[in-house]
């Protein structure tokens, strides 16, 4: 089964007040962590979507470009929809795709290849979420019978329409604390720096 990651790597980072995709956590910055967590997962299709000061991530994660697509969004300003718009545009002939975020600092193979047999194990599933707690994080998994809706989707609108929308069809795995978190200012990233030092 061919699986898609398009990975969201546009935004300007704006409360962090540098690209946060660049900062680093074991050694690597966080987009080499993404990358690298999906090709131990064996994700066929990865795109990463590029936007605000591109040539920055291009410059690091060249080495990995012979698996790695990359999608320009010019609008990367309207917000996520948009890239993950302009991401699906490029991955073709895929069973089911990732929505991975840019800025979620920690990814776990074997839990994206157990959301992978999850969707794969249930006809029914549109969707596959992670839950922590009760809270729904991500990445997020579409089958491509979605593909259609979600490149329908308009400025005003986001990703978990989609999910809600699908309430019937959404399959949820229990997930760590991961799942739930992203960075967004210089406080974020040291609370992940110390729960990584904790082995959480």
């Amino acid at each position: 089964m061919i699986v898609g990651a398009v990975v969201l790597a546009a935004g300007k980072s704006e409360r962090m007040g540098q690209n946060k995709l660049l900062l680093r956590l074991n050694g690597k910055t966080i987009i080499e962590n993404i990358l690298d967590a999906l090709a131990v997962a064996n994700i066929n299709e990865q795109v990463v979507v590029l936007g605000h000061k591109l040539e920055e991530i291009v410059e690091v994660i060249k080495p990995r470009l012979g698996g790695v697509k990359i999608a320009l969004n010019i609008d990367y300003e309207k917000g996520m929809i948009s890239s993950f718009q302009t991401g699906l545009t490029v991955i073709s002939n895929v069973y089911a795709v990732f929505l991975i975020l840019g800025d979620q600092p920690i990814l776990d193979p074997s839990f994206l290849m157990t959301m992978i047999q999850t969707i794969e194990s249930n006809a029914e599933a549109l969707i596959v979420c992670p839950v922590h707690n009760g809270k729904e994080g991500h990445p997020l998994l579409f089958r491509h019978e979605l593909f259609g809706e979600i490149m329908s989707l308009e400025e005003t609108q986001t990703i978990r329409d989609v999910v809600h929308a699908h309430a019937d069809k959404l399959v949820t795995v229990e997930a760590p604390e991961w799942s739930i978190m992203d960075i967004d200012t210089p406080e974020d990233y040291e609370r992940v720096k110390s729960l990584m030092k904790l082995g959480n």
